[in-house]
């Protein structure tokens, strides 16, 4: 019996031992769980960061295109040939027109003795025949203020058409000298057809007011001063109508500042004399400015200074500054440009030459395409002269498909 006990209570001794050791494996296994549990959630967190990462990526994916065009500096020395209303492909111009006056009070010391006569302007009107009918110069005219003038030119009265008038503008003068004939505007029958058919129905009517008629003592300048004085007027008009005209250029279009001819009105230009010490000066003109179309101008340019030009789109940087001389029609100060259809001119000076880049083209080019392929895609474009291409994210490989993500800047040279 007491062996007995003692092997049961060694018996419990192994036995509460043994729950022990259970009870310890049992715990460190618990904890080896709870720690690959615990990777287990880190790995899941990370994975879904990554996965959050890139999700918001594509939701951010910007691409930016810097692009530096191609140039070319060239120094012109070009002889070119436009004409008005010119077809499609060819060079052309046209023209702006533009009229305006300066005035100037001049103070003047000088008197002398003047007479002169007063001048106008009337329309002759025919309604006796089909038939013209010439008038010699000097022919009278009687005023309706009983006043005689004369006729500047010969010319030749139209004949009438069906019911309408034939008529003629011609310059007319006082056949005295004084004030009495300056007048308004007046009514005038010839006076060589009186007593005849045609004095009632050869008559004229002047076309604003007659003025000019002076007779006594009155201030005048000297023919230096004369000069001078119109010279200034004609420069501070040019500058003026130059102005005017920049203005009013439509979009895509260059006037040249040595490519306007101003034309002055000198039958209205009096300063012989005037009955007080001031001397009212007006001088009245019209500028005849020779328009081109820039990028047509550009493009001729182009042709005659670049080997092998393929037509693309260019601008030049500076090419108002050019130096523009007008070789034909060479009498520029005596003719009317209104009547001109054809030009020569030479275009001098340094500029660079800019070629354009179609940046929706490059951009639908780039549409989805690998970031590897960025340097054979610009090959396509020899208006290129280098580019950049930063996309961000930075990992990503690959190129949007939206408009929206694709930036192209191009440094264009100013």
């Amino acid at each position: 019996m007491p062996r007995n006990l003692l092997q049961d209570i060694v018996k419990v001794k192994h036995s509460g031992a043994s729950g022990v050791r259970d009870a310890q494996v049992s715990k460190r296994e618990t904890k080896r769980e709870d720690k690959r549990s615990g990777y287990t959630l880190w790995f899941v967190a990370i994975i879904s960061i990554i996965f959050f990462i890139f999700s918001i990526s594509y939701l951010f994916l910007k691409v930016v295109v810097t692009v530096n065009p191609k140039t070319q500096d060239v120094v012109l020395n070009e002889n070119l040939t436009a004409s008005k209303g010119a077809s499609a492909g060819a060079l052309s111009f046209d023209l702006i027109v533009i009229s305006g006056e300066e005035n100037k009070m001049l103070e003047t010391t000088l008197k002398k003795d003047v007479s002169e006569k007063a001048k106008g302007v009337v329309l002759i009107y025919n309604t006796f025949s089909s038939k013209t009918q010439r008038l010699d110069i000097d022919t009278r005219l009687e005023g309706s203020n009983g006043k005689i003038y004369k006729t500047v030119n010969t010319v030749v009265v139209p004949g009438m058409k069906g019911n309408t008038p034939g008529s003629i503008e011609v310059g007319i003068y006082a056949a005295e000298a004084g004030e009495e004939y300056n007048s308004g505007p007046l009514d005038f029958t010839i006076f060589g057809f009186k007593g005849t058919p045609k004095y009632s129905k050869f008559y004229a009517r002047s076309k604003g007011e007659i003025t000019g008629g002076f007779k006594g003592k009155a201030s005048i300048i000297s023919d230096t001063e004369k000069l001078a004085t119109i010279n200034d007027l004609k420069t501070t008009l040019k500058e003026k109508l130059f102005k005017k005209a920049v203005d009013q250029i439509p979009s895509g279009f260059i006037l040249f500042k040595d490519a306007v001819y101003l034309d002055i009105d000198d039958k209205n230009i009096d300063l012989t004399s005037s009955k007080d010490s001031m001397l009212p000066i007006v001088l009245e003109g019209t500028l005849y400015g020779l328009l081109f179309d820039e990028q047509k101008l550009s493009k001729k340019i182009a042709e005659n200074s670049i080997n092998q030009y393929d037509g693309s789109d260019l601008y030049m940087t500076n090419i108002r500054d050019l130096t523009f001389s007008l070789i034909s029609p060479a009498n520029k100060d005596n003719i009317s440009f209104a009547d001109v259809n054809q030009i020569s001119f030479n275009l001098s000076g340094a500029t660079k030459i800019v070629w354009k880049l179609d940046e929706s083209k490059l951009i639908a080019d780039l549409f989805g395409k690998s970031k590897k392929d960025f340097k054979q895609i610009l090959l396509q474009y020899p208006n290129i002269d280098s580019a950049n291409l930063s996309i961000s994210p930075f990992w990503r490989r690959s190129l949007p498909d939206k408009i929206k993500d694709i930036k192209v800047i191009v440094n264009y040279p100013k």
